[in-house]
């Protein structure tokens, strides 16, 4: 081996890492590989919304390990009808397709639209998504999303997606022009900077495709499964969406996703026409029943009342560090708007004992476990005081 490659890893150079070997958690807290104990508000990206091998998500898949780990979809599969079930029934929409990932969700989300208006018209699907989105790592998923930077170096990407501003009236018209076949959009951008879509222009812009038959797709791989104070984000705003896609939380670290759309778009499917080897498998589909048993209305309740708690205590901090410029988020899908670039408190966070991200340049993003208690809210704004300290201080 050539010495300057003597000291790269046998993984692809994909992830900017940083040098902290995790290798063990439990609701809040992981360890790393040398017994140092790190409080977590992470979720791995929103997915552990129950926290880090919650029990009654574990016993599930013991439970299935000893029954059946795998079986074709060329068969039926009884977990995968129940929490078909499960999610047509908690939700505005007729039928399931299940997959991995985020990514793979949106895919079929984009397939579906694309076959719906074929169709329909025989003609090439116009997909609206908007700048700042994220939707997936797909090629075509890279093509929905608005971002320049996660499009360089893949380029000729798919056709047929067209990006316009996020929360500006003067799209809505744009779009009454443009007329396309779907609107696709998260209700709040995670990883374009935690910006929550203003209800009145969602309303509006619901309602034009309602009044156009243009298809409404929100994307909710990190907005759904309790992440924002209600089992998804779409409720709040009062609309009904034709298509939505899930996937992190769905199976509490377990890898699942899904794409659930209306009875008039979904019926466009038909056999041979898309899959997946593991989607919708008898593990994956038992860690999500599991884990929307636990996410019960109960729950949801208790969850809301205690991010309540978490924001108004994090807005008092700001108040005291002229760097935050503001607090914004929905339930425990949090970003602090900072003057500069946000990574150096990421850093100083994990000298810390802390684990946090960013969404953007100038983003911190917290993302706790949704069942997280006061006391370990308040355990992390000791810490994360310090690290503010730390970075005014620079």
């Amino acid at each position: 081996m050539s010495n300057t490659l003597s000291n790269y890893s046998s993984i692809m150079n994909t992830y900017s890492r940083f040098p902290l070997a995790i290798t063990k958690g439990s609701g809040s807290i992981v360890w790393s590989a040398d017994g140092e104990e790190y409080l977590d508000f992470t979720s791995g990206i929103a997915t552990c919304n129950l926290g880090h091998c919650p029990l009654p998500v574990k016993a599930a898949l013991q439970e299935q390990l000893d029954s059946l780990w795998h079986i074709s979809n060329l068969y039926q599969l009884p977990k995968q009808e129940e929490l078909a079930n499960i999610l047509t029934s908690r939700s505005c929409f007729d039928q399931v397709f299940f997959c991995n990932s985020g990514a793979e969700a949106n895919e079929a989300a984009i397939k579906l639209v694309k076959a719906y208006e074929n169709k329909k018209t025989e003609r090439s699907a116009k997909i609206i998504t908007f700048h700042q989105s994220f939707h997936g790592r797909t090629l075509a998923t890279v093509a929905a999303t608005g971002q320049e930077k996660i499009k360089t170096g893949f380029e000729p990407l798919p056709e047929g997606f067209i990006h316009l501003r996020f929360n500006e009236w003067e799209t809505l018209q744009a779009i009454k022009e443009i007329k396309p076949t779907a609107v696709m959009l998260e209700l709040l951008q995670g990883e374009g900077g935690v910006i929550p879509a203003e209800p009145a222009w969602i309303k509006e812009l619901a309602e034009i495709c309602k009044q156009q038959d243009i298809l409404f797709i929100v994307d909710e791989v990190q907005t759904g499964m309790g992440r924002t104070g209600s089992l998804f984000l779409y409720e709040q705003y009062g609309i009904e969406p034709d298509i939505m896609t899930l996937a992190k939380g769905l199976g509490s670290g377990f890898p699942i996703g899904a794409m659930l759309a209306k009875g008039k778009v979904a019926s466009t499917f038909q056999p041979g026409m898309h899959g997946s080897t593991f989607g919708g498998n008898p593990l994956a589909c038992s860690a999500a029943i599991a884990t929307l048993t636990e996410i019960s209305p109960d729950f949801l309740d208790a969850s809301n009342q205690t991010s309540k708690f978490f924001l108004q205590e994090l807005e008092k901090v700001s108040e005291k560090f002229p760097n935050i410029i503001q607090v914004r988020g929905i339930g425990f899908l949090i970003g602090l708007e900072v003057a500069g670039d946000a990574l150096p408190y990421v850093k100083a966070a994990l000298q810390e004992k802390l684990l946090i991200l960013s969404a953007g340049k100038n983003v911190i993003r917290i993302l706790p476990p949704i069942n997280v208690s006061k006391k370990t809210i308040q355990l992390f704004l000791g810490q994360f005081i310090k690290v503010l300290h730390m970075c005014e201080e620079v």
